[in-house]
């Protein structure tokens, strides 16, 4: 009767925790550059003296799905996408490098170069600052380059180069913020090769309508786990009642 009841009881609780995920997926159909989320589930035995017999079902989460996602013109200048695979470099809240595929990027009122979120965007050569009245174009490579209000096209700037990486998938991991990160905590070293289209953005990998699927057979699970401890409960209760007519 317990192996039931472990089973089931746990199915429950990680089916909250997948439907959660998925949750979270819906959330950021609309987000430029958010990887989608998997999740597994898995056979856990509980290990101990007369608990061979009794399994745990436990939500494992498989990582991010990398796989590209539409990229789509905006005209905006301080907007960039991440052309194949690669990462733009941003400093995450605790001052550590981070990585992320949302290239919409504001200019503070100190001149500072962010993503829209407010982090710091990072350069080749540390953190951006552009000089106010400019016009900020990016190229195909990361290079920044301004022109001043007022002044011949001819007269341009270099800023610098934003910071692209392109770590393997299998290094990096997804923090509460979002942000991905080395698993290991070491920054990236900066690859030439990655590209960007500038004037664009790239949405979100999360396919809607298999999210939702996926959102119902999670909770005909749940229904399902929430039945079987209904008849464990039965059960009991069925073979109390036998045990002390018998007594």
């Amino acid at each position: 009767m317990d192996r039931l009841i472990y089973t089931a009881m746990t199915g429950a609780s990680h089916v909250l925790q997948q439907q959660a995920a998925v949750s979270e997926n819906l959330a950021n159909v609309s987000t430029p550059g958010f990887r989608a989320t998997l999740d597994t589930f898995r056979a856990v035995p509980l290990v101990g003296e007369g608990l061979a017999t009794r399994t745990f079902v436990v939500d494992s989460t498989a990582g991010a799905d990398f796989s590209p996602a539409v990229i789509q013109q905006t005209g905006r200048a301080l907007d960039v996408a991440v052309q194949g695979a690669g990462w733009i470099v941003v400093q995450g809240q605790d001052g550590k490098e981070a990585y992320t595929r949302n290239g919409s990027f504001k200019i503070t009122s100190n001149g500072v170069l962010q993503t829209s979120s407010g982090l710091n965007v990072v350069g080749d050569k540390g953190l951006i600052s552009i000089e106010p009245d400019t016009e900020v174009t990016f190229g195909k490579d990361g290079t920044i380059s301004s022109i001043r209000s007022g002044v011949h096209a001819a007269a341009v700037d270099v800023i610098g180069r934003l910071k692209l990486v392109n770590p393997a998938p299998e290094l990096l991991e997804r923090g509460g913020d979002g942000l991905f990160r080395t698993s290991n905590g070491a920054a990236v070293n900066a690859d030439a090769s990655v590209a960007i289209s500038p004037g664009s953005l790239e949405g979100s990998n999360v396919n809607p309508v298999e999210a939702m699927v996926n959102m119902i057979s999670l909770a005909r699970k749940f229904d399902m786990q929430m039945k079987m401890l209904q008849s464990a409960d039965t059960n009991s209760q069925h073979a109390t009642q036998i045990l002390s007519v018998t007594g």
